[in-house]
């Protein structure tokens, strides 16, 4: 999971960007960067770190154009090394940055391609360079003229199509030609695109999440399509190509849950309001599993992506909703932590108990999904402790048991707290009273009710099902092996952890 945005302006665009990737960081803390166009040469400014913390005014000013792409790092493949952070360039043809969120299934055998075939070699181990070489390479093939026309970047992109697996939301900014974004053919990580006038013209946006529009007073157009390619040339005139043979749309029901901010629509879908289900779907799980009546005296969200979904299951539950933690919102998420030490460590730093809230009461803490179980473990050892009488867990998702290969860093299968359990195992690994989770046919309502033109969501977290058909045992069993805390500890891989702002998870 990444943060990318590209902007085509009637002006300056570092700013813009640089604005843009501040309201994306929450979607990645590891690395930002940005390049721009003045029209004769491209400039770059990317490092390790925070977006604040990357961009000082000198960078700033020296990244000068109307045309630009930004991207904050969350690393999925490859490593934390900043020689990975992005934009990536090559420089034939015409010179090519590129922005990718997602993840390519195979990778490896478009590495080899790359080499043996198309003659250009691969620096990292990044699928993102891969992504763009492929793009290169079949550019390369078509522009016979120079420059090139959009039927030509339109029939590269086909190319990427065909020859890319996985999921790979893109941004591109192609030297003398003008800004490309385009979608994989299921369309599993988001994409939107909007305008705005201004006093020289409109200028067109395109960013993961509809969020970064709204902050830059851009008008959201739409998402753009599975498979769909949009070109912006350099007068500002928007070309736009379905560039698949057969686009499917099953967007990950993961942003939703989790990755992405409340405010944003994506797949016409609201984000807040898919929440606010999920809490009303799992307040029916919990009735369903008192059919005496609950005990339950108070609902507390562990913050923060859970409140949205804890405010209605209080509400259809007719108990109290409070506030019980205090957060220190200067700790990362711990999840994607390596080492089981450090993220234990960390769980006690972020949060601290409100003791008055958990007195002598049954509580029921709610959280937005259960993936190690490490902070839950300890957040109900800190419910104890402050005195709560009983304390029952619920989770606005289903298990998680199944590896991520489309772009979230999640950790490997046997590393999960689900794995090879049952729910009253898992309740007892815990430490809860009872432990309550969100079936998975209501998860995808939630979500499906915003926008019933959607057939099928990607939910292979829960399922075990991959949509693009080539995820095999032997991959699954390589992603397991290289994202175990003992191989991250082996390759001396820093913290690569998910920021905490005020308004999000």
């Amino acid at each position: 999971m990444c943060g990318i945005v590209g902007i085509h302006g009637a002006g300056p665009v570092n700013q813009p960007l640089y604005d843009a990737l501040t309201v994306l960081q929450h979607r990645g803390q590891d690395a930002a960067g940005i390049v721009t166009s003045d029209g004769a040469r491209l400039s770059l400014r990317k490092a390790n770190g925070l977006v604040r913390d990357v961009f000082q005014q000198v960078h700033m000013e020296r990244l000068q154009g109307h045309h630009g792409i930004g991207h904050v790092r969350y690393p999925t493949a490859g490593s934390s090394s900043v020689a990975e952070a992005q934009p990536m360039y090559v420089n034939s043809p015409y010179g090519i940055a590129l922005a990718h969120n997602g993840n390519l299934t195979n990778a490896e055998a478009l590495k080899e391609a790359m080499f043996r075939a198309d003659l250009r070699h691969i620096n990292t181990d990044s699928d993102s360079e891969i992504l763009l070489n492929v793009f290169a390479h079949e550019l390369a093939q078509r522009a016979k003229d120079l420059p090139s026309s959009p039927e030509d970047i339109f029939a590269a992109v086909s190319a990427v199509h065909e020859r890319c697996r996985g999921a790979y939301a893109v941004v591109m900014l192609i030297m003398g030609r003008g800004l490309l974004a385009f979608r994989d053919p299921y369309g599993i990580r988001p994409l939107v695109f909007g305008h705005r006038e201004t006093a020289g013209g409109q200028e067109t946006m395109v960013a993961s999440e509809s969020v970064a529009l709204d902050v830059l007073d851009f008008s959201l157009v739409r998402d753009v399509a599975p498979g769909e390619a949009i070109f912006v040339d350099l007068m500002g005139q928007v070309h736009t190509r379905q560039c698949a043979a057969a686009p499917r749309c099953t967007p990950c029901i993961f942003e939703h849950v989790y990755l992405s901010r409340p405010d944003s629509i994506m797949d016409d879908i609201s984000v807040y309001k898919a929440r606010l289900r999920m809490g009303e779907r799992l307040a029916q799980r919990i009735l369903e599993a008192f059919p005496e009546g609950h005990d339950i005296d108070v609902v507390i969200p562990i913050p923060e992506t859970s409140r949205t979904a804890a405010l209605p299951l209080a509400y259809e539950l007719e108990v109290k909703y409070r506030e019980g933690f205090t957060k220190n919102r200067y700790i990362g998420r711990t999840f994607i932590m390596p080492g089981q030490q450090q993220r234990r460590k960390s769980v006690r730093q972020k949060l601290n108990a409100i003791e008055l809230e958990f007195r002598g009461k049954n509580v029921l803490l709610v959280d937005d999904s259960i993936v190690r179980g490490t902070t839950s473990q300890q957040i109900v050892e800190m419910a104890r402790e402050a005195g709560a009488k009983k304390v029952y867990l619920a989770s606005a998702a289903p298990p998680v048991r199944y590896p991520n290969v489309y772009g979230i860093d999640m950790p490997a299968p046997e590393e999960f707290v689900a794995h090879g359990r049952t729910e009253a195992e898992i309740c007892a690994v815990i430490g809860a009273d009872r432990l309550f989770y969100q079936r998975l046919e209501d998860l995808v309502a939630c979500a499906k009710e915003g926008n019933p033109a959607i057939e099928h969501f990607e939910c292979s977290v829960f399922d075990g099902h991959y949509v693009t058909g080539d995820v095999h045992e032997a991959y699954l069993v390589a992603i397991s092996v290289n994202r175990s805390d003992a191989a991250k500890a082996e390759r001396g891989d820093g913290p690569m952890r998910r920021l905490d702002l005020p308004e999000h998870s």
